[in-house]
C-alpha cells in the first residue's frame, strides 16, 4: 500500500473582517467519498482507491475560512481495495492503518497550502508556528 497521487480540486479562502482580540482556529478533515479506481503503471493494470477529502480551517470570531478539497490515490492490493470500498459503502468507515496514512498525507499537503493561503489574505496562520522565547537576564549574572 502506497500513496501514488494527490491533487487539489478546490480551494476557497475568504477573509470576512480584520482580527480583533483573541482568535480561535479549528481545523477539520473529512473523507467524503471512497471509490475503487484502475491504475495503469507501465504494462500492468492495478486496482487502487480514490479518497475524496475536505480540509477546512474555521476562524472564531468569524473573520475567515479556508477550504481545500481534493483526492488521494492509494495503491492497494485488489482484494483489500474492494473490502475497504465495500466497508465504506456500508458504514462509512476506513480501517485505522489506512485512515492514518490518508489523514497524514492530507495534513502534510493542506497545512502548508493553508498557511500560504492565510498569508495571501492576511489571516492568522491556521497552524501553530514555533516561537522563540528568550530568558530574561537578571542583573549581576
Amino acid at each position: 500500500m502506497a500513496i501514488v497521487g494527490m491533487g487539489i480540486t478546490k480551494i476557497n479562502v475568504e477573509k470576512l473582517e480584520s482580527a480583533k482580540g483573541k482568535v480561535g482556529i479549528k481545523n477539520n478533515i473529512a473523507i467524503k467519498k471512497v471509490d475503487l479506481t484502475d491504475l495503469n503503471f507501465g504494462a500492468s493494470a492495478q486496482k487502487g482507491l480514490r479518497f475524496s477529502f475536505s480540509y477546512i480551517s474555521i476562524y472564531t470570531p468569524r473573520i475567515g475560512e479556508i477550504l481545500i478539497e481534493g483526492d488521494i490515490i492509494d495503491l492497494v492490493e485488489e482484494k483489500k481495495a474492494k473490502e475497504i470500498a465495500d466497508e465504506w459503502k456500508k458504514s462509512k468507515k476506513i480501517p485505522g492503518i489506512v485512515m492514518n496514512r490518508i489523514l497524514n498525507a492530507v495534513l502534510e499537503k493542506c497545512n502548508i497550502e493553508a498557511l500560504l493561503l492565510a498569508r495571501e489574505v492576511n489571516l492568522p496562520s491556521p497552524v501553530p508556528l514555533p516561537k522563540v522565547k528568550l530568558k530574561e537576564e537578571t542583573p549581576g549574572k
